[in-house]
């Protein structure tokens, strides 16, 4: 295939035009991932925007036949890392010990948070009860299940896109899985 590739300047612009618009239907995905980082809609866009263009410019690094979203998703959490660090001229570091501190302390019940695009598709398809507990989740573990069971990622492309190591995002999930249960199981039994 890369042989074809060169053959024509032509054959170039359109796997050019290929790539752009193969990318491209992963837009809402990427939007959804970046408002469950900044929390504010218009940073959710600007992150969406530098994701592209910066995919664009890396298009012919890109390696035909791998997953082109998880491809996308790394970009963007690369890129919301570099931001939160240029924002805070300090390293952007997570200590595993103080979250799973913030695993074991009750964060449920925690309310006032905002509509969102991602909250209403969660209300819209989610039971209340499993929408309440996945919102209640500390971000570390809310961001680790949303990858895995609601993007369906294996546990090495989450660990690319987060810059963490495997293990912790196993862990973090399984934690997250957990705590779900747990709350579910605790509204259960109030409402029984």
């Amino acid at each position: 295939m890369g042989p074809a590739r060169r053959a024509s300047p032509g054959a170039d612009s359109d796997a050019r035009a290929s790539f752009e618009a193969d990318a491209l239907e992963h837009v809402d995905s990427l939007y959804r991932t970046a408002l469950r980082l900044t929390r504010v809609p218009s940073d959710a866009d600007d992150l969406v925007q530098d994701t592209y263009l910066k995919a664009f410019r890396a298009a012919d690094s890109f390696e035909p036949g791998t997953n082109l979203r998880a491809w996308l998703l790394t970009i963007l959490h690369n890129t919301a890392r570099n931001r939160v660090r240029d924002r805070s001229r300090d390293a952007v570091t997570v200590d595993s010990d103080v979250v799973d501190q913030a695993a074991d302390a009750p964060q449920f019940g925690i309310g006032g948070r905002a509509d969102d695009p991602e909250s209403i598709l969660i209300r819209n398809t989610l039971a209340p009860e499993l929408r309440a507990a996945v919102d209640e989740l500390p971000e570390a573990f809310r961001q680790a299940v949303w990858l895995r069971d609601v993007e369906e990622f294996t546990y090495a492309e989450i660990a690319d896109m987060l810059g963490i190591p495997a293990g912790t995002v196993m862990s973090r999930i399984s934690r997250g899985r957990r705590m779900l249960f747990g709350r579910l199981q605790h509204l259960r039994s109030v409402n029984a």
